[in-house]
């Protein structure tokens, strides 16, 4: 059944033309992600089909009496509610929808705080988990959603793609984390001017859809390389003479005319549309940028972390991974100097330069435009010892015309990202240091981002939710546990992969300790299917086989040789991702086994 499509739509955006003619349709129970380049229009396409924007032309259908939920980029809830009231706040019947409430604040983890807890108080994280609650009281059979990992950590993002990639209700999601996309999206919409009729259908995850888009792109090239050619053949036959012309027919004159146009506009579509990062050379560095030992760091008694020895280097690409609140901004802070440790010692290089991406972006100016952002004075910026005109520069990062006389405060929060990285390529520095960096980036910056940040020589340290872009950027990872498994310490990975299969066995015990416990406190089965038994016998080594497949595939997706080859590394994230499904669902298999064979036992 479709519940919502869309016919014709277009919509233009301060004179300029978002998309137009654009058509498509959701089906119940469909998981639908919208992809495309900031500023396409993803977000008021999200907006027309939910009704709270108008289009220029084109309708929009639901089904009658549809229940749509919409997840917000950045929830906004009234004030002074506290969290129930918030989670409950769309409800038409608060009386009646308070169990499911509950039953959702429960799900979401939020009966941590408590009832009376202000909403405002809240982190991004958590108030995007009550935003969620509050769409889910409402019973959804569409659920929109802009962005919905960002803000979340990563335990909170392997919690939404569980719920999510099981949920009975359709899903249409803008988002630009790609595993989450592979592991949740089972049809892809690429909104793009580039695309015939604006947008491109994709059926499948995250990584048919770059296949397809790779094969569209080389077409439209071919087309304009084919029609250039042709042009060019008709120019010289116009050029021959008055003669030549009085031969033909002025419909052919016409024609190459109309040809004219069509190779300018197949020009412009293909003409690169990506930023141009180059964080060039890393200024001279000595092999020991800093180096921490027996590094320890406590607030009120409380230790975050504990004994850490590190060394960062020219080479070192460092990646630190946990939960919000975990410690990842204080241990940072610690490595740069702008915080003591509580004991240990940090040693710096001498003279150390350092450029630092702040996650809320605040040294930009959001008053001033974007040219003054970048160059408060005179007309040229200094990139790697040749100065470059403001305009020119401003143009690599796609603020073009007008754009670069607009107020930073007005941009969106991906021309921000890129403003800012357009400020971090002035300064020469031996380490950079991202903390979110891929908030609001769409895919092909952050594709360009991850080979300029392969071609800095020096270090690099992130902290990010972004999976795929970690696993492509990071040689080494600093994981932070759960609280729940704070005494274990930090921990160190080669690989994200690594670290998930870590952090799926914390709260899961290993196959031999399932399997030894089984022994011992399960009573005898009985009655099983011949095939039941045989698969419960068998559970043990099926799943130390999925287990040591898994830890092969992390391995191999960290050589050097799959981490340059981006088409191989996204096929290994795509197969390790389908490995630990199928390896969570042996786990629940093991169980039902079990169950039904204690539940079948008796005298005999």
């Amino acid at each position: 059944m479709i519940l919502a499509a869309a016919h014709g739509l277009a919509k233009n955006f301060a004179g300029r033309t978002l998309f137009e003619n654009v058509s498509f349709g959701i089906e119940s129970g469909e998981r639908v992600g919208l992809v495309g380049p900031n500023g396409a229009g993803k977000s008021t396409l999200l907006r027309l089909l939910s009704g709270t924007v108008t289009p220029d032309d084109g309708t929009v259908a639901r089904k009658k009496g549809l229940r749509l939920g919409f997840l917000e980029q950045t929830p906004v809830f009234s004030p002074g509610l506290t969290l129930p009231d918030a989670v409950l706040e769309k409800a038409d019947d608060k009386h009646e929808s308070l169990p499911r409430a509950l039953e959702m604040m429960a799900r979401l983890e939020l009966n941590r705080f408590t009832e009376d807890f202000p909403v405002a108080n809240l982190s991004g994280g958590w108030a995007k988990r009550v935003a969620l609650a509050r769409e889910l009281v409402r019973e959804p059979e569409l659920l929109m959603l802009d962005e919905p990992t960002n803000h979340l950590d990563v335990s909170s993002i392997l919690w939404l793609e569980k719920f999510l990639a099981a949920a009975p209700f359709a899903i249409l999601m803008i988002t630009h984390d790609r595993l989450f996309l592979q592991r949740v999206a089972s049809r892809i919409l690429d909104l793009d001017p580039r695309n015939p009729g604006y947008l491109l259908n994709i059926s499948g995850g995250y990584l048919q859809y770059v296949e397809a888009k790779e094969h569209e792109l080389m077409a439209l090239q071919r087309q304009e390389r084919v029609l250039s050619n042709t042009l060019r053949r008709e120019k010289e036959w116009l050029a021959r003479g008055s003669l030549a012309r009085q031969t033909k027919q002025s419909a052919r004159i016409q024609g190459a005319a109309d040809l004219s146009d069509e190779v300018d506009r197949l020009r412009e579509k293909n003409r690169d549309q990506r930023v141009d990062l180059n964080f060039g050379a890393a200024a001279h560095s000595p092999h020991k940028l800093v180096e921490a030992v027996g590094v320890a760091k406590a607030y009120d008694g409380e230790p975050l972390f504990s004994n850490l020895d590190l060394l960062v280097t020219p080479k070192t690409r460092l990646a630190l991974l946990g939960d919000n609140g975990s410690g990842k901004s204080t241990l940072v802070r610690l490595l740069l100097g702008l915080e003591q440790p509580t004991t240990g010692q940090v040693k710096r290089a001498e003279g150390l330069t350092v450029s630092y991406f702040e996650q809320g972006r605040e040294t930009l100016d959001f008053t001033k435009s974007v040219l003054k952002n970048i160059c408060p004075e005179g007309d040229y910026v200094n990139v790697h010892g040749q100065y470059v005109h403001i305009r020119s520069y401003l143009d690599r990062f796609l603020f073009k015309g007008n754009k670069a006389e607009q107020p930073a405060g007005k941009l969106s929060g991906g021309e921000q990202a890129r403003l800012r990285l357009a400020q971090l390529m002035l300064i020469p520095a031996q380490i950079l240091v991202l903390d979110e960096p891929t908030n609001d980036l769409d895919a092909e910056t952050l594709q360009v981002l991850e080979e300029s940040l392969a071609e800095f020589s020096g270090a690099v340290i992130i902290v990010t939710h972004d999976r795929y872009f970690m696993d492509a950027v990071a040689n080494q990872i600093l994981a932070f546990p759960p609280a729940a498994h704070r005494d274990q310490g930090l921990q160190k990975f080669a690989s994200y992969f690594q670290w998930e299969t870590w952090f799926s066995s914390l709260n899961q015990p290993s196959a031999k300790t399932t399997a030894s416990a089984a022994k011992k406190d399960a009573p005898t089965r009985v009655k099983l299917s011949y095939k039941d038994k045989f698969e419960l016998e068998n559970m043990e080594s099926t799943i130390l086989s999925l287990e040591e497949e898994i830890a092969k595939l992390s391995t191999e997706s960290q050589s050097p040789a799959v981490i340059s080859d981006h088409a191989r590394l996204a096929e290994l994230h795509g197969t390790l991702a389908e490995k630990q499904a199928l390896l969570e669902s042996k786990y629940e298999r093991w169980a039902e086994l079990e169950a039904m064979s204690k539940g079948q036992s008796g005298p005999q």
